[in-house]
């Protein structure tokens, strides 16, 4: 830690080096303090995963750091679900929490009582949450919402190398002369990455890149070739690259023959997916895969990178191991350049499967299900034996909680009423529960609603561990601030409600959790790993902090181990790795005649998950302010839907309003919407209430992916559209209601006049008159400096202003003033007749949509450069988008391209 001298009366400036909380990159950051105030996060340059670049998020993570209504400052407890939470004191929660477990293991044994947990966690807290609930609990029902990203990539990883372990690392973008994105949009998800491979592609330009997707997204910008398949079809376009490769002998067969099993059977498979059947399934050109399979096999080093399209799937196994087929059968593993890469798509859920933090895994890679695995983990604990019946994973949870065999749910860290599919079950589940506990940092999550007792968790910057990025490089998170309030780590909670368990249940386990530290914990886990595939023993905080982060398996006197494999020895029983015998299984839910469409989903480019902590920052709503649907042009012809015309979206599980968007990005018959809109920004369960929850077989993921679903328009007479300056986090609780109370709501954070809140509603008919004016008083309009109003009409248009600024306004079943006072309440200058604007006879300039969120540069201003003839290096010399993290660099090369300068952006 660097302390930098100040003025005297100023608390001192501190910088500490820690990890971004994002996603599995893993950027390292500097973390500048000043008292109990985070001034500023930078790139630390001296991270080897990031060298100094950060994304738009991780530039903006000081303003998440806040110690206001949007924390989870208090324990809360309600004795029954008719009355409220109410505060109380810590350790009376962690008492009522050990008390409850306790009672519960009583009555109805240790499988009635389910953990679900975050890959946010640190390793840590995954560590001690482990042990508390198979040495303590005796139960194996521990799982987290990495079920919902990476357990399919995990599970084609065992099947086929023998382990959960990428072989590959990011300097292989460097190298790769052949760049294989399979569902991954990785400007969006992974823009630090993305940035890598871009510069890797200028320095070489012979470099072929190959994405497959349904939708041509941004990472697309970068491709010589965009295979847009059919969604949830990849496994017969995999099977037709490798039926290439044998056809025309690009495959090193010596490699197979001494480096693999099971080639024969499933060249025998693959024999009847031709590129021309692969194109009737896929609906791809027959010649574009044979273009894609030539280049994989014989244009050099191969690397291949893919995320949730392939792992969040009814047949995501399958996937990932087709997928990893191609580079077996081609030798393009464990070299410069090449291997089956998959991004990891939280912070530390890599960390967290290396210390076991799932139904279907122990610490170091172990099986709960082999006895000798078992075994060795008790002896490790100190304990006798741990439980030996199967756990249940995360959609299992829910279910068997719905069912009434889980009474007990403790969630951490996480947002399942969010986050899981099929939300009218997952809601229904918690309200069934007999007690539930959500161990959580920020007080904006839809899960809370649910929660009987309510424990504050730390968050970043607060919290002190390790994790572990998609390179399998182990790093140190390091506090910067104390927590606010009576927030605590995660890994403190967990231990304080065990060692009060067990003073119930089992005296003698208390010990087992009398940590003094996390790095006590890490030693602990550390040693779990010894003699393992991930072996890292012999890493400490102590090493981390004097050597900096470390890939794994770690010697601390041996080579570096950037790539795996590349002796061609793998750890399997044989040291041979293997090919999987999978047919291509359709989507779990075909498109039929009544849900004649797919839908699939993704991320926002600012955005991050549930939005819990990248939604309290209003820059970061700037690129996409507001949830929508996405149509292809011809669909919405073909269904009568104009352009921003609410539909009606519907799946066989839930249903749900939002406007429509044209999209000629996406392949017809299929429709997108991204995945973080949730119940609280949007009216109904949000966009995951369409999900699909039928999962894989061998992963246990659900497929999240794809949903068959109906589309229909609507035609609401009366809306209404409010904006509101303030602090998010005491607007949103605010207005939250009138999500509920209309068919078509959305609230959202809105940098006009620098924060506040956006709040549209829509109904067929216009509400009472006390309906708008409750709505007017919870925005503060109910003595408006100016009003024309109608009620008998449903019309209400008032504003209210203060401080010389406009402060609220709210138009109700006239939106005509809309662009003219967005534009007063964005630049804060008052229009020359402000009565005139009210009643919408101003004409004004509606607002462009931002594409560079660091510099609030808009679409108009490229668009008119561009005309102008500007380059790509204009636009960045002269408005300066796409200078500081880069992540819109990829929009703007489409802004160019779709204005015929395509040559001039490349």
């Amino acid at each position: 830690m660097k302390h930098v001298s100040s003025p005297s009366l100023a608390p001192p400036v501190r910088t500490v080096a820690s990890v971004c909380c994002y996603c599995g990159t893993g950027c390292g950051v500097q973390v500048r303090t000043q008292g109990e105030r985070v001034i500023e996060v930078a790139g630390d340059e001296s991270h080897p995963s990031s060298h100094g670049r950060l994304c738009t998020k991780g530039m903006n993570l000081a303003a998440t750091v806040r110690r206001d209504a949007s924390r989870v400052l208090t324990a809360q407890l309600r004795r029954n679900r008719e009355e409220e939470r109410r505060p109380i004191a810590l350790h009376s929660a962690l008492s009522a929490a050990a008390r409850r477990l306790a009672q519960t293991l009583r009555q109805h044994g240790p499988q009635a009582i389910g953990l679900y947990l975050s890959g946010q966690l640190l390793t840590e807290d995954y560590a001690v949450f482990n042990k508390l609930a198979r040495a303590l609990i005796g139960t194996n029902n521990i799982d987290t919402n990495s079920r919902l990203c990476m357990s399919s990539a995990v599970s084609g990883y065992v099947r086929t190398l023998g382990a959960d372990a990428p072989p590959a690392c990011y300097e292989d973008l460097d190298h790769a002369k052949m760049v294989f994105i399979a569902g991954s949009n990785m400007a969006y998800a992974h823009p630090v990455l993305f940035r890598r491979l871009e510069a890797a592609k200028a320095r070489d330009p012979s470099m072929k890149i190959v994405v497959v997707d349904p939708r041509r997204t941004d990472t697309c910008e970068i491709a010589d070739l965009h295979l847009q398949i059919s969604a949830g079809t990849d496994v017969a376009l995999m099977h037709a690259m490798l039926n290439v490769l044998i056809w025309e002998d690009l495959v090193d067969r010596d490699y197979i023959a001494r480096h693999t099993e099971g080639f024969e059977a499933l060249k025998r498979r693959v024999h009847e997916y031709t590129p021309r059947a692969a194109q009737e399934i896929c609906g791809v050109p027959a010649e574009d895969i044979v273009r894609c399979a030539r280049w994989f096999g014989s244009h050099g080093p191969a690397l291949s990178l893919y995320t949730m399209g392939l792992n969040q799937s009814s047949s995501g196994t399958a996937k990932n191991a087709a997928l990893i087929h191609l580079h077996l059968a081609t030798g393009q593993i464990g070299k410069p350049g090449a291997g089956p890469f998959s991004l990891t798509g939280q912070p530390n859920a890599m960390g967290g499967r290396e210390a076991g933090g799932m139904a279907t895994l122990l610490p170091g890679h172990r099986d709960p299900g082999d006895a000798a695995h078992r075994a060795q983990v008790a002896a490790a604990w100190g304990v006798d034996s741990l439980p030996d019946t199967p756990g249940l994973t995360a959609v299992e949870m829910f279910d068997a909680v719905l069912e009434g065999k889980v009474k007990v749910l403790w969630i951490a860290g996480t947002n399942p009423a969010q986050s899981l599919p099929n939300q009218a079950k997952v809601r229904a589940a918690l309200r069934r529960a007999e007690f539930v506990i959500v161990q959580e940092a920020y007080a904006n999550t839809e899960t809370l609603e649910y929660a009987d007792l309510v424990l504050p968790a730390a968050t970043w910057p607060e919290k002190d561990g390790t994790m572990t990025n998609s390179e399998r490089r182990v790093s140190r998170v390091r506090t910067a601030l104390r927590p606010p309030g009576d927030a605590r780590p995660d890994w403190q909670l967990a231990c304080a409600v065990a060692r009060r368990l067990a003073a119930e249940i089992a005296p003698a386990k208390a010990p087992l959790f009398r940590y003094r530290s996390a790095a006590e914990i890490f030693a602990e886990h550390a040693r779990l790993t010894a003699g393992r595939d991930l072996d890292y023993s012999a890493l400490s905080h102590a090493l981390l902090d004097s050597e900096g982060p470390q890939q794994w398996p770690f010697a601390p006197q041996g080579a570096a181990c950037p790539r795996l494999y590349a002796d061609g020895v793998f750890p399997t029983s044989d040291g041979r790795a293997r090919f999987m015998d999978v047919a291509y299984t359709p989507v779990a839910e075909r498109p039929t005649a009544r849900r004649p469409l797919r839908l699939t989903t993704g991320r926002l480019r600012d955005q991050w998950h549930t939005m819990s902590r990248s939604g309290l920052v209003p820059q970061l709503a700037r690129h996409v302010e507001e949830p929508c649907i996405h149509l292809h042009p011809q669909d919405m012809e073909r269904l009568k839907i104009a352009g921003e015309q609410l539909v009606e979206v519907q799946s066989e599980r839930g249903a749900l309003v939002a406007p429509a968007q044209p999209d000629p990005a996406l392949k017809p018959g299929h429709v997108y919407m991204p995945m973080h809109w949730g119940s609280g920004y949007m009216a109904g369960d949000g966009v995951n209430a369409l999900g699909n929850d039928a999962v894989d077989p061998l992963s246990h993921q659900p497929e999240l992916k794809h949903s068959a679903v109906s589309v229909r328009p609507l035609d609401y007479a009366w809306q209404a559209s409010a904006w509101m300056r303030g602090a998010i986090p005491e607007l949103r609780p605010r207005l939250a209601s009138w999500l509920r109370a209309f068919p078509y709501a959305v609230l959202v954070p809105s940098t006009i006049g620098g924060e506040g809140v956006r709040l549209r509603l829509a109904a067929p008919e216009a509400p009472q008159a006390a309906v708008l004016e409750r709505l007017a008083a919870d925005l503060e309009l109910e003595r408006p400096d100016m009003a024309f109003d109608d009620p008998a009409r449903g019309v209400l248009r008032r504003l209210r202003r203060g401080d010389g600024q406009l402060q609220a306004f709210l138009l109700a079943g006239d939106l005509r003033a809309q662009t003219a006072l967005l534009a007063w309440a964005e630049d804060g200058k008052a229009p020359e007749d402000p009565g005139r604007a009210l009643m919408g006879r101003m004409r004004a300039a509606a607002r462009a949509r931002i594409v560079c969120a660091c510099h609030g540069v808009g679409e108009d201003a490229i668009a008119q450069a561009i005309q102008a003839g500007q380059t790509l290096e204009d636009l960045q010399s002269g408005l300066k988008c796409g200078t500081a993290c880069g992540s819109c660099v990829p929009q703007l090369k489409r802004m160019l391209r779709e204005h015929g300068m395509g040559e001039i952006a490349a």
